[in-house]
């Protein structure tokens, strides 16, 4: 199985979401497009399912505000050199910009977990995407009800 880069999975981000707009203010204009996970995993993951385990995603049930959502990541891996967790991708199929956030780990960072403040479009879920060290994918998520929309159009 062929791993891709950073850019070819932006790139093919990108093209996937360039299909669904039919004209430059269409976007705009409607209401956001609630994104089918493997259309946002499928880049990174070579079209590998990820495995809904291992990985636990905390945020509060209820935001008040969606300009800053506290998110917490934990993983379950030992973090040896010979088996740990390489990277972490926080993803939102409902905001404008779906890749919320990536972070690069290894058995140097000590413990299987990232924190962070997240900006989300409105009630939503959100995927915690995995990838070990052996190339394997886990994924977990959480539901997010958001009171005040981050974006502009409220929705």
């Amino acid at each position: 199985m062929k791993r891709l880069s950073r850019r070819q999975g932006l790139e093919g981000l990108l093209l996937t979401l360039a299909a669904g707009v039919s004209s430059p203010g269409a976007h705009a204009q409607a209401p956001p497009v609630q994104l089918d996970w493997s259309q946002l995993y499928g880049p990174w993951t070579g079209g590998q399912t990820p495995k809904a385990e291992r990985v636990e995603v905390t945020t509060p049930r209820l935001a008040d505000n969606g300009l800053s959502v506290p998110l917490s990541v934990r993983i379950d891996s030992p973090m040896r050199s010979d088996d740990h967790v390489q990277r972490v991708i926080l993803l939102s199929n409902r905001n404008p910009r779906p890749v919320i956030a990536e972070f690069e780990l290894g058995p140097w960072s000590g413990r299987a977990e990232v924190a962070t403040r997240v900006r989300l479009n409105g009630s939503q879920e959100v995927m915690a995407l995995v990838q070990t060290s052996d190339g394997r994918w886990w994924q977990g998520t959480a539901e997010v009800e958001v009171t005040e929309s981050a974006c502009l159009d409220a929705s």
